[in-house]
């Protein structure tokens, strides 16, 4: 009769539950460490199309801009805004 000793394991193959707490600290944690690696461009900041055209529309009134510089930036302006 053969009897073969097997040492009792130490460890369990997957992980014991977290606390509340404990799982809240981990994730930040881990979602931390994601953000840091990413790789995403900074933000570009948008013109601000009606700013420019209240610019413009005052700076016509003022008589600065003729009625056709003035038509020739606002289609410009409103062409870019439509793509």
């Amino acid at each position: 009769m053969l009897f073969l000793l097997r040492p009792r394991e130490t460890w369990m193959p997957y992980a014991l539950p977290r606390q509340p707490e404990q799982q809240r600290l981990h994730n930040e944690q881990v979602q931390k460490a994601y953000s840091s690696t990413r790789r995403v461009a900074p933000a570009v900041p948008t013109p601000d199309r009606y700013g420019y055209l209240k610019e413009l529309a005052d700076l016509h009134r003022a008589g600065t801009l003729t009625d056709a510089e003035f038509e020739a930036e606002k289609s410009k302006l409103l062409d870019a805004g439509s793509t």
